[in-house]
């Protein structure tokens, strides 16, 4: 029986966020690109929160943007609200937050792909992958047509053997009712790929008509909203915003909750994956933290022009009865009609260790991996990963060097750190936390840290380049002018000080001092320096960062500075941690399974102490000195 049979470079299995991100790299970099998906309709698709962003999150959306990725451009067009996060905090921790317009969302990323040259979107399932002698050759849809190709990113998502479930209801079926994907699993497993079963979920849809706002306290977004592309212009992103809401659960949801656990399939055994620690269902949140008697419910829209209504906070599995009496229980819900019951979905996804950095497959060379089938979870997690396996597939493609982010840099590489170094029996989540140099890894310098690195690849074009350039002219230029301009102790800047409870001066400072000062910053300090040059927001809130926090930067640059070294002690290949005298057979083990490319990577394997490195370090100074000769 004869069979399609097409040869391309890359093909990209998925469209979710992560493979929207993938197939967009590769095609730009000129690479004939295919993308499979199990629906059309699926593409860049919110299945669960309607927004882009948050703690940690933003930052990564950020860096996805200073690389030339799509989804900052996205969801500038079609948010709804805009909020930045932990504004009161330090700037390392500063997010932005956004609530998207899920069908805009879905419809603009779905016209970017339609209409980027070298790539074509393919609704097909994607059953196998061919591999010959280790390399990937090509895959095979259900249909039995193959695509001969150089590269293969995975980015199924929740697809893969999908089961959606609550109460005793259990539908083979993806996200939102769609096919799923059933066959795929079956073919890695059979080319050695380990497996893990996970589980996330995802609460109900209530109409907006049947909820009372006055029991609910509304919530605004930003009067002045702050775009996540920074090559957005910030003029376009003031819109009239649609508001959120929030309310409480009580101790009656909680009952009725408690009353209920042995009909949720979470604890009669039904479901066998692993949820998401930082991100429970309401019956986890009730039993895990028992001494509370309320919890934040926030009334999310999912759109400008429909009536469905997100009910952050409360995703369930429970029965559709109890789902009903529960939701009703939360005031200004007591007569919410429910339009999509919440569920818990079950899929495969891959043990990441057995990725590369470059979430290139050890085993399996052209095979590359990105998104929730990492076993992370999060649409901008799932994005970050996509972009990174995409830009590697692509340079692997064209005999250019792979890319390997580094913790020190991003976020995304703390992100594909933590998942190819660590062993991760939950699925993953993004926290500023995870950064030991968050410091360094702000969302506000994305752009100054990422920006080169996307030029170099091809990404990013050279009148952006040339933009960042001159933005980081003029910080350098701006830091240096106010850090020696005098400020002279006169009744004017003492009258000043007094007026935002500032210490009076005793003698002459320079305005870089005052700036450093907590209580004052370098914009409040305008009307003491007349010779300000007019520059852009972006470069004034650098100049604020750059000497408020230069003691603690440098502090940070150090400990960076011996965090390289290691990263660039690169472990060879070959090497047989059998023959390592000193080294605990815990370590030799951990060492085998994961094979880090560096002393750094080592480092960071639970199981390898810091005396199994100095072992390992002194081995390979040994290496050094006597390599061995090949007879």
């Amino acid at each position: 029986m004869n069979h399609l049979e097409v040869t391309t470079d890359v093909v990209v299995v998925g469209a979710g966020h992560a493979g929207c991100e993938a197939a967009l790299a590769c095609a730009r970099l000129g690479l004939k690109t295919v993308m499979f998906t199990v629906s059309v309709d699926s593409i860049a698709l919110m299945p669960c929160n309607p927004n882009v962003g948050g703690s940690s999150k933003g930052h990564l959306v950020r860096e996805i943007d200073a690389l030339g990725g799509e989804m900052g451009k996205n969801i500038d067009h079609t948010f709804i609200q805009s909020k930045m996060l932990n504004g009161s905090k330090g700037p390392a921790v500063h997010s932005l937050r956004a609530q998207a317009d899920k069908r805009d969302y879905s419809s603009r990323m779905r016209k970017t792909l339609e209409n980027t040259p070298n790539l074509t979107i393919k609704q097909a399932e994607v059953t196998e992958i061919i591999v010959e002698d280790g390399v990937l050759t090509g895959v095979k849809t259900f249909s039995g047509a193959v695509y001969h190709c150089r590269a293969c990113v995975l980015c199924t998502g929740t697809y893969l053997k999908a089961r959606c479930i609550y109460g005793d209801i259990s539908n083979y079926t993806g996200p939102n009712g769609l096919q799923a994907a059933n066959h795929l699993t079956d073919s890695l497993k059979a080319h050695g790929i380990e497996m893990y079963r996970f589980k996330t979920g995802t609460p109900a849809r209530i109409d907006k008509r049947s909820i009372d706002f006055s029991k609910m306290e509304e919530q605004f977004g930003d009067k002045r909203v702050v775009p996540f592309s920074f090559s957005t212009d910030p003029e376009e992103v003031q819109i009239d915003q649609v508001s959120c809401w929030l309310t409480y659960t009580n101790e009656k949801t909680h009952e009725i909750i408690r009353a209920n656990l042995d009909r949720s399939p979470l604890y009669s055994g039904m479901i066998e994956g692993t949820g998401p620690r930082y991100c429970p269902s309401i019956e986890d949140k009730v039993v895990r933290f028992a001494d509370k008697n309320r919890h934040q419910v926030f009334i999310e829209p999912e759109g400008r022009y429909t009536n469905e209504m997100y009910v952050g906070g409360m995703s369930s599995s429970l029965p559709e009865d109890v789902q009903i009496e529960m939701y009703r229980s939360v005031p200004g819900l007591e007569n919410a009609e429910i339009v999509r019951n919440a569920y818990a979905i079950e899929y495969d996804c891959i043990n990441a260790r057995q990725l590369k950095p470059t979430l290139e497959f050890k085993n399996i060379q052209g095979l590359f991996s990105g998104g929730q089938f990492n076993g992370s979870s999060g649409y901008e997690e799932a994005a970050a990963q996509g972009l990174a396996a995409g830009i590697n597939a692509a340079l692997k493609t064209l005999g250019r060097e792979q890319v390997v982010f580094d913790r020190s840099e991003s976020y995304i590489g703390v992100l594909i750190d933590d998942l190819v170094t660590k062993d991760n029996k939950e699925p993953y989540r993004m926290m500023t936390s995870r950064s030991e140099y968050r410091l360094l890894l702000r969302q506000d310098n994305a752009d100054q840290r990422l920006t080169p690195l996307g030029h170099k690849i091809g990404l990013i074009d050279d009148e952006t380049y040339q933009q960042l350039l001159e933005k980081e002219k003029q910080i350098a230029e701006e830091t240096r002018r106010v850090e020696h301009l005098n400020i002279g102790a006169n009744p004017k800047v003492q009258a000043f000080l007094e007026a935002h409870n500032s210490t009076p001066l005793k003698t002459g400072t320079t305005l870089g001092e005052l700036i450093r000062r907590p209580e004052l910053d370098y914009e409040m300090l305008a009307e003491l320096d007349p010779e300000r040059p007019l520059l852009n927001r972006g470069v004034d809130e650098q100049v604020n960062i750059n000497i408020k926090y230069e003691g603690y930067i440098k502090r940070q640059l150090k400990q960076v500075e011996q965090f390289k070294k290691l990263e660039n002690k690169k472990i060879p290949e070959t090497i047989c941690y059998e023959e390592i005298h000193g080294l605990r057979i815990e370590a030799q083990q951990k060492l085998n399974l994961f094979r880090p490319i560096s002393v750094g990577q080592a480092s960071r394997i639970s199981g390898v102490s810091p005396a199994d490195i100095s072992v390992l370090l002194i081995y390979m100074e040994q290496m050094n000195r006597h390599p061995r000769h090949e007879e």
